[in-house]
């Protein structure tokens, strides 16, 4: 008897899929490895705040801190987050350093979650 078949005789008698759904499912469940460190970066309302300014346009740091009204560290410490997670990048001209997002998407994640928290109940 296999591991996978003793765990299915484990299971309660109100919810019983075969074994071969049971390990279809863990290999579901996979898919979504990584995602909730996405979620917790997005946890956070400055960084949800600095993703939606990024999404209207480009800004250097002094700009998102002089909108959010931060200290510079605090901004660059949460900028690095974002970056780690290749939701925003950045380059250079000169001294200052112009962030943008990284691509559509966390803009798409965000609209989505705007909408759902908008539906009347």
């Amino acid at each position: 008897m296999t591991e996978s078949d003793r765990s299915c005789q484990d299971i309660c008698d109100q919810y019983s899929p075969n074994c071969r759904e049971m390990d279809r499912l863990r290999e579901k469940v996979l898919e979504v490895a990584g995602l909730s460190e996405l979620f917790k970066v997005l946890g956070d309302e400055t960084r949800t705040k600095i993703i939606y300014l990024l999404s209207e346009e480009e800004l250097c740091v002094c700009d998102l801190a002089e909108i959010l009204e931060m200290s510079l560290p605090a901004i660059s410490h949460h900028l690095r987050l974002l970056k780690a997670m290749r939701l925003v990048r950045y380059h250079r001209e000169g001294k200052q350093v112009f962030y943008s997002l990284d691509d559509d998407h966390i803009v798409n994640l965000i609209h989505q979650a705007q909408e759902h928290f908008a539906e009347e109940r």
